[in-house]
């Protein structure tokens, strides 16, 4: 790589996935990936490809790290990488999840309940992508947005039910009837 990366530039790495550049060092990239979190990738690196390359421009020397992590936080959401960590309610940890067919000829499922709750977070957090996607849209008008919006609530009504795997009230799905 011929060029060198700018704080905010956006790339894509072969193992780490998408990331964001959040410190330029001497010989290496503070880089926030979505999956692993922060790693340093060597400046030598060729294992990933520039997304979105951020034009530097000036040095002025001071850099706001706070400022910095805002961004990466935002841009990180906007592209839908932000996953928020969800605990488990406490007394399902260990547990497995038994899926028992009503014809006993036929043999039972069991899954760890971990597994069943991580694709229940991933549901939702890209319900709100959707959302977030539905709601920018310059296409749709508003009238359009809102029907879409009254599936995506109906749907969270529909996931009331998971609401006891969740060990955080906050963390629960709301439907029409509790106003999101």
């Amino acid at each position: 790589m011929s060029q060198e990366l700018t704080i905010g530039t956006r790339i894509d790495h072969d193992r780490y996935g998408e990331g964001i550049v959040g410190k330029v060092n001497l010989v290496s990239y503070d880089i926030y990936f979505a999956r692993t979190g922060k790693m340093e990738i060597l400046k030598s690196n060729k294992d990933f490809t520039v997304l979105d390359a951020v034009e530097s421009e000036s040095s002025s020397g001071t850099i706001d790290i706070e400022a910095i992590e805002k961004l990466i936080c935002i841009t990180l959401d906007k592209y839908g990488m932000l996953q928020e960590v969800v605990p488990l309610g406490e007394r399902w940890s260990g547990g497995k999840l038994i899926m028992q067919p009503g014809n006993p000829s036929l043999q039972s499922k069991e899954i760890p309940i971990e597994t069943f709750f991580h694709k229940i977070v991933m549901l939702r957090d890209r319900l709100r992508v959707l959302e977030q996607n539905i709601n920018s849209n310059a296409k749709l008008t508003d009238e359009e947005k809102v029907d879409l919006q009254q599936y995506i609530t109906r749907i969270y009504g529909s996931l009331t039910t998971f609401n006891i795997l969740f060990q955080e009230k906050d963390q629960y799905f709301v439907g029409a009837g509790g106003g999101k």
